[in-house]
């Protein structure tokens, strides 16, 4: 599977397979069509206050056994769980391999 990049290089956490790693660039939350889902406003909120902000070193660590959903990151120093729908608001630079 191939990581889709945007024009500035970018992907979304929700992308990710478990091992990815990189700097978080940005949170852009889009609409969601997944009923009872929060606004986009209140998710980036959310995100920016457990820690999702711009300079963040990102690894991913799991995906749930059922449509890879949950997933689990470490997050700087710590390990958060999160939807992958919540996930593709946060946008990566991925650290590229020198192998």
């Amino acid at each position: 599977m191939s990581i889709i990049e945007d024009e500035a290089g970018a992907v979304r956490l929700s992308g990710l397979r478990i091992g990815d790693r990189g700097v978080i660039v940005g949170v852009r939350a889009e609409p969601s069509s997944t009923v009872g889902a929060i606004d986009c406003a209140e998710l980036e909120r959310r995100l920016l206050e457990f820690g999702f902000v711009e300079g963040a070193r990102i690894e991913m660590l799991h995906e749930g056994a059922f449509g890879r959903d949950p997933v689990v990151v470490k997050l700087d120093d710590m390990r958060v769980g999160l939807r992958r729908r919540e996930a593709h608001g946060v946008l990566i630079r991925l650290e590229r391999s020198a192998g």
